[in-house]
C-alpha cells in the first residue's frame, strides 16, 4: 500500500486517480471490481459504458462498467487472469481520458514492477517517497497535515466484503479530497479538482451562475480558479459576449496557464471599468500587449483590447485638442509680445516729435519777430 501510495503522489495532479487492494473476489470467483461509488458520480457516464484498461505496456483491455453497481463485469476477468493479478497487490488507477484508465500494478511481493511504474510516471521533483514502518497500524506523518494507512481486513465471501476505510498519502502540491461514496468497496481514496468533461457544453445551454464551469481542453478547472468573485466576474464577461472566452485555447495547453489568463482577464477587465481620464497611457498599453499575448494563445478578448483601444483614441483626441490649444495660446502670446513691442517703438518715436514740435514752436516766436521786423525796416 506504501508504495502504491507512492505512485499515486507522484501521478500528475490534473487526472483523478484512485486505489484498489486487490481481495479474492476481485482476482478469482466472480471477478468483480467495484469502483468507488463518489469517483463513479464524479468522473464516469451516467450509464453503462465500456472502460478501457491500459497497463503499464500501452496494452488496452476493454471492460463492461455497470453504473447500477459502480464497477467493472465482463472483461475485468481477462484482464485479472492476464496480468496475474493476486490477492494482496494494489491497483492505482489513474483516469487519463473519459472511461478510459491508466492501471499500475503493484505487486505484493515484487518490488522490481512498481520501480518501473515509477520511472515511467516521469516523477515530479517535488514529490517525496514515502518510509514505512512495517506495524500494523501505519502512520504517515506529512508536512501540512498528518494522515493514516490502515490495511484492510480480508473478505470473508465474495458476496459479503469489508474493507477497512484507507486515506492514502498525497504529494505536497496535490491535495487529496474526502473519501468517495460510502458503498462496499470504500477503500479507495480519490483526487479531486480538475476532472473530466463528461460533454462539450455550449454557453447558450448556460441558464445561470450554477450551470457555469470552466472546461478547457475536456477538463473542468474550476478549482485552478479558486476565487468565487473571479468566477463570477467571468461569467459577466462570457455572458455579456453569449460565449466561452476561453473555447478557443490552443489545445494541450497547461491548465494553470489558462486558469492564470482567465484570472488576469478578469483583473485587466476590472481595471478598464476603474480607469480615469487621467490614467497614464502606460498602463492601457500594458493593459493591450497583456491580452494582445492572451489573443495569440486563442483567449476571445478582443473586446475588451477594443475598449482600450477607444478609451486610448479618446484620451489621445482629448490631449490632442489640448496640446494644440496650448500651441495657439503660445503662438497668441508670442505675437501680442511683438505687438507690445511695436507699441512701446511707437510711443518713444510719438514723444520724441512731440519734443521736436514744442523746440519748432518756440523758435517760430521768434522767427515772426524777425520776420515783421524786416518787413517794416527802412528801404
Amino acid at each position: 500500500m506504501l508504495r502504491a501510495a507512492e505512485v499515486q503522489a507522484n501521478l500528475p495532479c490534473q487526472f483523478p486517480s484512485f486505489v484498489k487492494y486487490m481481495l479474492p473476489s476481485h482476482v478469482s470467483g466472480g471477478f468483480w471490481l467495484g469502483f468507488p461509488k463518489r469517483f463513479c458520480d464524479c468522473h464516469l457516464p451516467k450509464h453503462d459504458a465500456i472502460v478501457v484498461l491500459v497497463d503499464e505496456n500501452d496494452e488496452e483491455s476493454p471492460t463492461k462498467y455497470l453504473i447500477d453497481k459502480n464497477g467493472l463485469s465482463g472483461g475485468w476477468r481477462g484482464f485479472s487472469i492476464a496480468h496475474n493479478l493476486l490477492e494482496g497487490d494494489v491497483l492505482v488507477f489513474q483516469l487519463i481520458q473519459p472511461s478510459k484508465f491508466k492501471v499500475y500494478i503493484v505487486r505484493e511481493n515484487c518490488l522490481t514492477e512498481i520501480d518501473g511504474a515509477i520511472t515511467l510516471l516521469n516523477l515530479d521533483f517535488r514529490a517525496r517517497p514515502i518510509k514505512s514502518d512495517h506495524d500494523e497500524e501505519i502512520k504517515i506523518f506529512e508536512a501540512k497535515e498528518e494522515k493514516y494507512l490502515e490495511p484492510p481486513v480480508l473478505d470473508i465471501n465474495q458476496d459479503d466484503k469489508i474493507e477497512e476505510p484507507m486515506l492514502l498519502p498525497n504529494s505536497d502540491h496535490d491535495p487529496i479530497a474526502d473519501q468517495c461514496g460510502n458503498d462496499s468497496d470504500n477503500g479507495s481514496d480519490v483526487l479531486e479538482g480538475i476532472r473530466f468533461s463528461e460533454s462539450r457544453v455550449e454557453f447558450k445551454d448556460v441558464k445561470d451562475y450554477s450551470g457555469f464551469n470552466i472546461i478547457v481542453d475536456g477538463l473542468t478547472i474550476d478549482s485552478e480558479v479558486p476565487a468565487l468573485h473571479i468566477r463570477t466576474k467571468y461569467y459577466d464577461l462570457c455572458r455579456a459576449q453569449n460565449s466561452f472566452l476561453h473555447d478557443h485555447l490552443l489545445a494541450g495547453l497547461n491548465v494553470k496557464l489558462a486558469a492564470g489568463m482567465i484570472t488576469e482577464t478578469v483583473n485587466i477587465a476590472d481595471a478598464i471599468r476603474a480607469c480615469e481620464s487621467w490614467t497614464p497611457r502606460e498602463y492601457l498599453d500594458t493593459w493591450d500587449n497583456t491580452l494582445k499575448g492572451f489573443e495569440c494563445l486563442g483567449m476571445n478578448v478582443g473586446f475588451l483590447r477594443a475598449r482600450i483601444s477607444k478609451l486610448d483614441s479618446l484620451s489621445s483626441e482629448s490631449k490632442d485638442v489640448l496640446e494644440s490649444k496650448k500651441v495657439e495660446l503660445a503662438e497668441a502670446k508670442e505675437e501680442m509680445r511683438i505687438i507690445e513691442e511695436k507699441v512701446l517703438k511707437v510711443k518713444q518715436v510719438m514723444k520724441n516729435v512731440e519734443s521736436e514740435i514744442e523746440a519748432l514752436t518756440k523758435k517760430d516766436a521768434n522767427f515772426e519777430l524777425k520776420f515783421k521786423a524786416l518787413a517794416a525796416s527802412p528801404w
